[in-house]
C-alpha cells in the first residue's frame, strides 16, 4: 500500500448506495476499489483486517498492485509489522456514480499456501527417499544376481573355499539391503511422527557387545571402555539402532583402531564412537546430521544412503538426549548423550 496520492481527493461519501452495494456483495472477502490511477477509493472492513490498516489510512493511497479485470492472481501483502500475508486477488470493473472503478476481491490464502508448500516438501522428501532406495538397492541386487548366476552356471567349477567366498559376498549384499530397509522404515516412522519409544534402564555395555557381534564376520580392531554398571534410560531397540548406525558409519568411512568410550556425565551417559580415519572436512561438519548428507564420504566413493546419522539424532532426541560430532586431531568422533538410569 502506498502513500497518500494528491492527484484527486478521496470521495468515499459521494458514492452513495452503489458503493454500499459493492461492499456488501462479498463481505467474507476484502474489497478494494481503485481508480485508473491505482488510488484506493473504496474498501470494506475485511480489507482493513487483511492489510492491517484502518479505512481512513487506506482511502486515497495507492493500492500498489495492478488490478486487471478478469484475472485472478496471488499477491504478497506486506503488513505494517513486517509480516507477509498471501492473498488471492480476483479483479473486475464497475462504474460507481459515473466513475470507472477496478474492484479487487481479496481472500487470505496464507494457510493454504503453507499447506501446499508443506505438501510439496513432503513429496520431495518421499521422492528423495524412493530415489535413494532405488539406487542403494539396485547395486547390491545386481551383484547378488550375478553371483547367483555364477553358482548356477554348469560351466563353472568352484572349490569349497571359492563357493564359500561367493556365498559370503551374497550375504554381505543381502545384509546391506536389510540395513537400508530398516533405515527406510525408521525414516517413515519419523516422518509420520509415529513414536513407540519406551524408555527403561538399559545396560549400555551389554547392548554395545550385542551390536559388535553383528560385525563379527569382519575383522575389526575395536576397543571398548565401559563400566558394566552404567545404564542409560532409553528405548533398548532404538539405542541398538543408534549404535549400529554409528558403528556402520565408523567401519565404512573411518580406519582402525576404533574406540568406544562410555562415560557418566552430570545428568547423562555419553557414548563416543571414534576412529582413526581421515576425519571430516570442516565444511561438512554443520550438515553431518542432515538427511541425505554424505559430503566427503561420497567423494571417497563409499556407498551410503545418507540417512544413518540423521536417524541417530532423531532417535536420540526422542529418548531425551542428543547426537553430535566432535572434531579431533585425527579421525572422527561421533557422540551420543542419553539420560542416565540408576546404577545396578
Amino acid at each position: 500500500m502506498g502513500e497518500p496520492h494528491d492527484a484527486e481527493p478521496a470521495r468515499p461519501a459521494n458514492l452513495g448506495h452503489d458503493a454500499r452495494r459493492i461492499v456488501m456483495s462479498a463481505l467474507a472477502d476484502g474489497i478494494v476499489a481503485v481508480d485508473d490511477s491505482g488510488v484506493i477509493r473504496i474498501c470494506n472492513p475485511a480489507a482493513e483486517e487483511l492489510v492491517g490498516r484502518p479505512t481512513g489510512e487506506l482511502i486515497g493511497t495507492l493500492f500498489g498492485y495492478p488490478v486487471v479485470a478478469g484475472e485472478s492472481t496471488e499477491i504478497d501483502l506486506m503488513l505494517p509489522g513486517g509480516q507477509t500475508r498471501v492473498v488471492e486477488m480476483r479483479a473486475t470493473t464497475t462504474t460507481v456514480a459515473g466513475q470507472l472503478l477496478h474492484v479487487a476481491a481479496l481472500r487470505d490464502v496464507t494457510l493454504r499456501r503453507q499447506a501446499e508448500q508443506e505438501l510439496e516438501a513432503e513429496l520431495e522428501r518421499r521422492g528423495s527417499v524412493i530415489a535413494v532406495a532405488a539406487h542403494e538397492v539396485r547395486n547390491p541386487l545386481t551383484g547378488i544376481g550375478q553371483l547367483v548366476d555364477m553358482l548356477r552356471d554348469p560351466r563353472e567349477s568352484f572349490t569349497d573355499e571359492e563357493r564359500a567366498d561367493v556365498l559370503g559376498r551374497i550375504a554381505d549384499r543381502t545384509a546391506h539391503i536389510q540395513s537400508l530397509v530398516k533405515k527406510l522404515l525408521t525414516v517413515a516412522k519419523i516422518d509420520a511422527e509415529v513414536s513407540h519409544t519406551t524408555t527403561v534402564p538399559v545396560p549400555v555395555l551389554e547392548v554395545i557387545l550385542e551390536r559388535l557381534a553383528e560385525f563379527a564376520d569382519r575383522p575389526r580392531n575395536v576397543n571398548v571402555s565401559c563400566d558394566p554398571g552404567v545404564r542409560a534410560l532409553a528405548d533398548r531397540g532404538e539405542l541398538s539402532e543408534m549404535l549400529v548406525n554409528y558403528l556402520e558409519n565408523a567401519f565404512a568411512y573411518g580406519a582402525p583402531p576404533f574406540q568406544i568410550d562410555v562415560a557418566e556425565q552430570p545428568g547423562g551417559v555419553e557414548i563416543r564412537v571414534c576412529d582413526n580415519g581421515p576425519g571430516v572436512p570442516a565444511e561438512f561438519e554443520a550438515s553431518l546430521f542432515d538427511r541425505f548428507t554424505r559430503g566427503a564420504r561420497a567423494r571417497r566413493g563409499t556407498e551410503g544412503s545418507g540417512l544413518g546419522l540423521w536417524i541417530v539424532r532423531h532417535l536420540a532426541r526422542a529418548n531425551g538426549g542428543d547426537a553430535y560430532f566432535e572434531p579431533g586431531e585425527t579421525g572422527a568422533c561421533f557422540c551420543l548423550r542419553l539420560p542416565q538410569a540408576p546404577r545396578r
